[in-house]
């Protein structure tokens, strides 16, 4: 392989002024430059963001030098993976590159400005929001989201300011930057696409080269091999691969991932990268919206990512990792990577890889009108192309999305009055997206944007057709409304929640801590936030009097309510053929619809979601005037047992039941009406039924027939027992009386403290264990509010 030489060490950074002066790490930015030099507080506590905002309006110059003693190889490159986003990069005061485009890897020649001895290399970042706010000026407003420019440059919309995330404007070398030296042939792109055939798999690998003369490319994948010459004059070659009887890559619970080394060589330059064989398609015949991957239909139990910091190189395999195995236990099988935010880095990708999480990914374009022109579609163009390629050989990306309700607005938002006839996208998501997805990855399905519903002659939020956005639950309706929708495929719908409370006291110093204190507010980014949590929680339990009890019935809320979706969208299988929760993830401390927090803790939504994105499923849905169990197989064995519906009293005693069999053939949902004499309470407000199969690991489905502020939840009575464990400590609850939404908050006694289940509701007589990570608590806090709580205390 030809040699390339990282530029990471030495560097510093300046303000354009040269009142600001600090070391940097490069890959880095000057946030977490400056932070780590002491110059700015932490932009995540408190409102310390409002006193930032300078950073994002200043010219920073990032510098280093290096010595260069020459070489053997016809060609010296500059390769800067990642810069963002508007530079000017000088070697030895020789201007040899610039960049205007966060998403994109830039190369440049620089061997005519190299000199032996020590080289002087300055990257110089210009304020991106003054970049996007001049050609904002050259090319005419377009409406969005939001009032920052952000659709005018080519950077993490994000990093503007959203309804989750700060306002924290970056500039800096966010990727790797180095010399690459080399001679006679160097592999641009390699773009490995499979399809299968009779016990066989093809593979044709499209090899991009830059090079002078001819070069003779191989490739080899498990013992098969192929080569090509590319004449002088051409620059591409395909070699096709057959491999046969191969072993498929499958998503988590269809079956193994396994992963296969493919070698491509041209002259002395090598590409290697684990490849996966497998075919993916789209069935959208009468509306649908189904991913199929190896012919088997998927139901997708997805979520929605985020990028998980403001300063991304933060993020590194690690975080990575632990956070898509958040995902896996919560029992996802795909992520959506949004349109908001970025291409991300090969760590990601490979994880998924491995893991079997598919990956939806939009194109970065969200929530506003972009400009066509240019210099905008160049650069779009660019990004575009090159990550087509970069990310194909990736098996778990099985979907190409356009955009993020940027159809949607133009539909439904009234952009089209504003434009005025300037431009605002759609030749990107109709024309240039899918020519080049076409072009370069025909195995992928692509799809113009989400919400769309297909054809741009019918509403693009249409629930019959394609994918559909549900946010009138979080902004203006009860969460029961879920109900009434039956989408295809339900991308995006989502419910407020804080963060743990460890997570809030880390970040927010109010005292005393209340849902208004300016600190929290601070972190409520959403319009009108609070009270759009305090609308949600009307219709079920008093308005809370302490913080505490406003902390703890918000959580359980935001569960109640994606719990209530999901289980509701997966009874329609197979005419919804998934759902995505808003959202997996957050980028810092803040109330938002996660399922996990900005510090990495465990929201009770993550135990919820894991619930109801259980392999096997058992639910109680309305049906016909009366109710119905729907019990979910997503597997791929049929589902056979004995279960038991029964009404019970609060006291636990039981009033009716109905026994029944199941026999829920693979990857199905059946419906079985409940008996009038269970489906009927005699009592409302001291009645429940519980639908439950004693000999098999699968939650029980619980129904209650009126909301917990309408129910007489008695004065809870329990005993407990804490002993130590290897790992920590479990806790045993045992109800002497029916416990609504049992939950435990260690982090309240230890931050690091955390337990493996939250929500659990139990009838006289039962017992929860819960694990807790963490030893030496004090017991006698631990099973005490505001560290042990349920419903029943809070009404």
């Amino acid at each position: 392989m030809t040699p390339f030489r990282p530029l990471h060490e030495a560097w510093t950074v300046r303000s354009a002024s040269g009142d600001v002066r600090a070391p940097a790490v490069v890959p880095g930015c000057v946030h977490t430059d400056l932070l780590a030099a002491g110059l700015i507080p932490d932009p995540y506590l408190d409102d310390n963001e409002t006193r930032l905002a300078w950073i994002g309006r200043t010219e920073w110059c990032y510098e280093t030098e290096f010595s260069w003693a020459g070489t053997e190889h016809e060609r010296t490159d500059l390769v800067c993976e990642g810069l963002d986003t508007v530079a000017a990069i000088e070697l030895n005061g020789v201007r040899v590159g610039e960049s205007a485009n966060m998403h994109r890897s830039y190369r440049f020649d620089v061997r005519h400005a190299l000199r032996a001895g020590t080289n002087r290399l300055t990257v110089t970042f210009g304020s991106a929001l003054e970049y996007a706010e001049r050609l904002k000026e050259e090319l005419g407003d377009r409406p969005g989201a939001y009032t920052q420019p952000y659709q005018f440059i080519r950077k993490m919309a994000c990093n503007f300011g959203w309804d989750w995330g700060p306002t924290l404007i970056t500039a800096g070398i966010w990727k790797p930057i180095g010399l690459h030296e080399w001679s006679g042939a160097r592999i641009a792109a390699v773009r490995p696409l499979v399809t299968l055939g009779d016990g066989t798999a093809r593979v044709d690998v499209h090899v991009e080269v830059e090079k002078a003369g001819a070069v003779e490319v191989t490739a080899a994948i498990k013992g098969v091999s192929g080569r090509a010459v590319i004449p002088e004059g051409r620059s591409e070659a395909v070699i096709t691969l057959e491999v046969p009887d191969p072993e498929l890559w499958w998503p988590r619970g269809y079956g193994e991932q396994p992963l296969h080394e493919l070698e491509v060589r041209a002259g002395d330059d090598v590409w290697r990268r684990e490849i996966g064989l497998r075919e993916v398609s789209l069935r959208t015949e009468g509306g649908a919206f189904t991913l199929a991957v190896n012919g088997a239909d998927v139901f997708v139990r997805g979520v929605n990512w985020i990028p998980d910091d403001c300063f991304p190189t933060r993020v590194d395999r690690d975080r990575y990792a632990a956070r898509l195995a958040k995902a896996c236990e919560a029992n996802v099988n795909l992520i959506r990577v949004w349109g908001g935010g970025l291409y991300e880095s090969e760590d990601f990708y490979e994880l998924c890889d491995r893991l079997g999480l598919l990956v939806w990914q939009d194109f970065p374009f969200a929530c506003a009108a972009y400009p066509e022109e240019e210099p905008i579609r160049a650069e779009v163009e660019a990004e575009a192309r090159e990550q087509v390629a970069r990310l194909s050989a990736h098996p778990s990306l099985v979907l190409w999305c356009g955009n993020n309700e940027n159809i949607e607005g133009y539909v439904d938002w009234g952009w089209q009055d504003s434009l005025q006839g300037r431009s605002w996208g759609g030749h990107f998501y109709l024309e240039l997206l899918p020519s080049i997805v076409a072009e370069l990855d025909p195995t992928r399905p692509y799809w113009p944007g989400s919400p769309y519903s297909g054809s741009m002659d019918l509403p693009p939020n249409d629930p019959g057709h394609g994918t559909m956005h549900i946010w009138d639950v979080w902004n203006q309706r009860d969460y029961a409304v879920y109900r009434d929708y039956r989408p295809r495929m339900a991308a995006e719908f989502g419910f407020q929640g804080p963060a743990a409370y460890a997570t809030i006291r880390r970040a927010i110093s109010d005292e005393p801590l209340l849902p208004d204190s300016r600190g929290l507010l601070h972190h409520q980014k959403a319009i009108d936030g609070n009270l759009k949590l305090a609308a949600g929680l009307k219709p079920y339990f008093p308005v809370p009097e302490t913080f505490d009890d406003w902390h703890y019935l918000t959580q359980v809320n935001q569960a109640r309510a994606i719990q209530l979706g999901v289980e509701h969208f997966r009874s329609l299988w197979p005419h919804c053929a998934g759902s995505v929760v808003w959202q997996l993830n957050d980028c810092w401390p803040v109330t938002s619809w996660s399922a996990v927090d900005g510090d990495g803790r465990k929201k009770p939504l993550f135990h919820a979601l894991r619930r109801a994105y259980a392999d096997r499923l058992l639910t109680v849905q309305p049906r016909d005037g009366g109710l119905a169990v729907v019990a979910v197989n997503d597997t791929g064995r049929p589902w056979r047992a004995s279960a038991r519906a029964v009404r019970h009293g609060f006291d636990g005693t039981t009033l009716a039941a109905q026994p029944f069999e199941l026999d829920v053939p693979p990857r199905t949902a059946v419906t079985l009406p409940l008996a009038a004499s269970v489906a009927e309470p005699g009592d409302p407000a001291g009645e429940l039924v519980a639908v439950e199969i004693s000999d098999q690991p699968v939650g029980r489905a619980l129904w209650f027939f009126a909301p917990d502020r309408d129910l007489r939840l008695p004065e809870p009575r329990y005993d407990t027992a804490a002993e130590p464990t290897a790992d920590g400590l479990r806790l045993t609850v045992t109800a002497r009386t029916l416990l609504r939404d049992l939950a435990v908050f260690p982090d309240r006694l230890d931050p690091d403290a955390e337990v493996d289940d939250q929500l659990v509701t139990l009838l006289p007589g039962e017992r929860a264990e819960f694990l807790i990570s963490t030893a030496g608590l004090d017991e006698r806090a631990l099973v005490r509010a505001p560290v042990l709580r349920c419903v029943n205390d809070a009404v």
